[in-house]
């Protein structure tokens, strides 16, 4: 007699959501490298660990983890740098890439997030805290769709199915959050996006970031695209203009 197997409820899925994912550690010190690889084994994941910048590159392109946690201050190259060049290379230029560090300044904040970082977790931080933060950073990742593969513009075209944006036939491979950013606001030329959306729709309301974030993403874009493209909407937020 056949039997009904109740579907795993959404507190299930949320349990099994690091199983058999691939996370890269990288940090200079060894009881921090053994304190992350044993409550992120708990949770299932299969965990890699590098005690330096340049190892940390070579183990990324081999091993292809779905998520990089990063150390700022490290001997041979420090995280900043090997975040820059971890999203200049196509085997982790979509890589998510969140910063550990003690250092809480804010213009090391800014510059992780100038290189490319998804997100910035300060240090100590409590192992249920960590891994609440490190799968919201997963369920973002997962459930952003795009409404349409590809959105045509006069100069600009994003194609959603390669992650590249062409602007004058010249193809742009912008980090995740930037082609995200950019998607949002080109999907509806015009219109005026509130920070809140942004936040919301770019970064998801589990993962905290602040308004220096947005702006950061912003002038990155604008550098790449041209000024005029993006207009900002004093006290509220942004908008797309051919």
């Amino acid at each position: 007699m056949a039997r009904n197997i109740p579907s795993p409820s959404d507190s299930d899925k949320e349990d099994l959501m690091l199983a058999k994912k691939k996370i890269l550690v990288v940090d200079d010190e060894e009881d921090i490298l053994e304190f992350l690889s044993y409550n992120l084994s708990k949770e299932g994941a299969k965990v890699y660990k590098a005690s330096n910048g340049v190892d940390a590159i070579e183990k990324a392109i081999r091993k292809k983890p779905d998520l990089i946690l990063l150390d700022v201050m490290m001997p041979e190259m420090d995280g900043v740098e090997t975040c820059i060049q971890l999203r200049d290379k196509p085997e982790t230029q979509n890589t998510i890439i969140a910063f550990l560090t003690a250092r809480n300044e804010d213009y090391s904040q800014i510059a992780g997030f100038e290189a490319g970082a998804d997100d910035y977790i300060s240090k100590p931080i409590k192992p249920r805290v960590l891994i609440s933060r490190i799968k919201a950073l997963m369920r973002r990742n997962d459930v952003i769709e795009p409404t349409s593969a590809q959105i045509e513009l006069k100069s600009l075209k994003i194609d959603r199915d390669r992650y590249v944006v062409i602007k004058d036939d010249e193809e742009l491979n912008l980090p995740k959050k930037e082609f995200e950013l950019l998607s949002l606001l080109i999907s509806e030329p015009g219109k005026v996006f509130t920070r809140e959306n942004i936040l919301s729709s770019v970064w998801g309301e589990d993962v905290v970031v602040g308004d220096r974030t947005i702006d950061v993403h912003i002038r990155k874009l604008r550098e790449k695209i041209g000024n005029h493209h993006i207009k900002t909407i004093k006290g509220v937020g942004y908008k797309f203009k051919e």
